[in-house]
């Protein structure tokens, strides 16, 4: 599904054979840069400009494919990121910029949290490199949240704490937001198909003849 508010002329751009000529890419550059001074992600387009770089490897900017990628973060545990680091050339990914996006990858795909924030930080190029996306911290909390909540049914304050490096007032109002409820030093979390405890029932089939040797076994 196309995203409601993409721009006509990329939505063109990206559905035709016009994704492949190289002088559409400011335009794709430009519909980056709205999407990453507000709360939007179009992985389709994003993956439009990694494919322009691939075809035409002297128009690669890295800070575009940092912001790229950064964005993608917000969709863990979706499989954007991959789907845009499947176009990268070793020459990218092993630049110093883009290199420390994937860092970050790793760590918030192994639900390391406490780890993320300790990093984004205490790190001054961290910092420097997600500045280009706004909101990135609450699209982040945002993201670590939908997946607190096909984890956990309750959760420990302290955890939630770590887990969206907020506290007091501002993690209550963050609990209220989500629907959740705060009881004590424990958080409750709503049932729901994903984080709700399943009985596992293993059947086996036995044939006629293995049944009989079981039989015969028991009587002697």
């Amino acid at each position: 599904m196309n995203p409601s508010n993409r721009p006509e002329n990329v939505d063109k751009i990206i559905n035709s054979v016009e994704r492949y000529n190289p002088e559409n890419l400011p335009a794709l550059e430009k519909y980056l840069a709205h999407q990453c001074s507000g709360q939007e992600h179009d992985l389709m387009a994003n993956l439009a400009i990694l494919k322009m770089y691939q075809f035409n490897p002297h128009l690669v900017n890295h800070q575009i494919v940092c912001s790229i990628l950064i964005k993608a973060l917000t969709a863990i545990p979706n499989s954007d990121f991959n789907l845009c680091l499947y176009l990268l050339n070793e020459q990218i990914i092993s630049e110093a910029s883009v290199a420390k996006v994937i860092t970050l990858h790793k760590i918030l795909e192994e639900a390391r949290y406490l780890e993320f924030w300790n990093k984004i930080g205490s790190d001054v190029e961290y910092k420097e490199l997600l500045s280009d996306v706004v909101d990135f911290e609450k699209e982040i909390r945002s993201m670590i949240a939908k997946n607190i909540a096909i984890t956990y049914q309750v959760v420990s304050l302290k955890h939630l704490e770590e887990y969206l490096n907020i506290k007091g007032d501002e993690l209550d109002s963050f609990i209220k937001e989500q629907g959740w409820t705060k009881q004590e030093e424990n958080v409750t979390l709503p049932i729901n198909k994903d984080n709700e405890a399943k009985q596992i029932v293993i059947t086996e089939n036995i044939k006629f003849e293995q049944l009989t040797k079981i039989l015969c076994h028991s009587s002697v």
